[in-house]
């Protein structure tokens, strides 16, 4: 102890400990505005949209009238798309992480296609939806249908999907792999029967989270040719559809003021939907997460 200089010490952890509060101070600013923004958007939409709310917006067609216009046909339309991609892309998605995870050697290869993914996460929608209309509207001849939408909506946030379902089998320990082996499984029992359940929590927050965002998405619908009114609801995955984000950027577009109110009300709707898969998102990882 006697090498130490005290004086020095005292001066240097002075410096850290007043280099420690301006970073607290920052990142509680930074926390803070971005909260301050957040309420002040919730309260813009919910007092301009709240009023419009009734048994009757959700049950009308969307209609010239102001007073009339309804989301029932956006609503099921968008519950249409999401049983299209949340199957496909789950799928797709969990299945393309075990291969690369349990699978796929370790390579060159392996490595390109694991760093393309992960840049394909950050592209935007609009190129997907010009790849979609490319390959499922022309290519396969979909048309502007729930299928080529979903199809689409799929491609989007596959990326999402795969790197959330890599992470959450990386999580697994390895003790789990080397006792089911040990036990005589095969790799397929043990990915089956020891990885998946073990990592069935973060696939599916982070599924149910990529799913939040294609029930969001508009600009890869508007390049599809997704119509934002229809009259009918759709019986089939052939079918034309509207969704939600269509039919608010169409209410939110239009001149006159009091389709502002519709807008609004769409919103708050579309966030209402939002909510419920987060929270499903949440109650799936509190209620499967265990600690190994």
């Amino acid at each position: 102890m006697r090498y130490i200089e005290q004086e020095k010490v005292v001066r240097r952890m002075n410096g850290r400990m007043v280099v420690n509060r301006v970073f607290q101070g920052l990142f509680m600013f930074a926390t803070a505005l971005a909260l301050l923004a957040l309420v002040i958007l919730l309260y813009r939409i919910v007092s301009q949209g709240a009023g419009h709310l009734s048994i009757d917006f959700l049950t009308n067609f969307a209609s010239r009238f102001p007073d009339q216009a309804g989301i029932k046909a956006a609503l099921v339309g968008s519950i249409w798309l999401m049983a299209v991609v949340a199957p496909t892309s789950i799928l797709l998605g969990v299945g393309s992480a075990i291969y690369l995870e349990e699978y796929a050697k370790k390579g060159r290869i392996t490595t390109f296609i694991q760093m393309n993914i992960s840049n394909l996460a950050g592209v935007p929608s609009v190129v997907f939806g010009l790849l979609g209309l490319t390959i499922f509207v022309r290519a396969l001849a979909l048309g502007n249908s729930i299928l080529a939408a979903g199809f689409t909506m799929s491609l989007l946030i596959l990326p999402v999907i795969i790197v959330a379902a890599q992470e959450a089998i990386r999580s697994v320990p390895g003790e789990l792999r080397d006792a089911s082996y040990g036990m005589g499984a095969t790799k397929w029992q043990t990915i089956v029967r020891i990885i998946l359940p073990a990592a069935i929590p973060g696939i599916l927050t982070g599924s149910i989270l990529a799913l939040s965002r294609a029930i969001g998405e508009t600009a890869p619908l508007i390049v599809v040719g997704i119509p934002v009114i229809i009259q009918f609801l759709p019986e089939g995955v052939m079918d034309t559809f509207t969704a939600l984000p269509m039919q608010i950027y169409d209410w939110s577009s239009r001149p006159q003021a009091e389709f502002q109110t519709v807008a609004a009300a769409g919103i708050i709707v579309l966030m209402v939907v939002l909510l419920f898969m987060n929270s499903i998102a949440v109650f799936i990882r509190n209620k499967f997460d265990k600690s190994y």
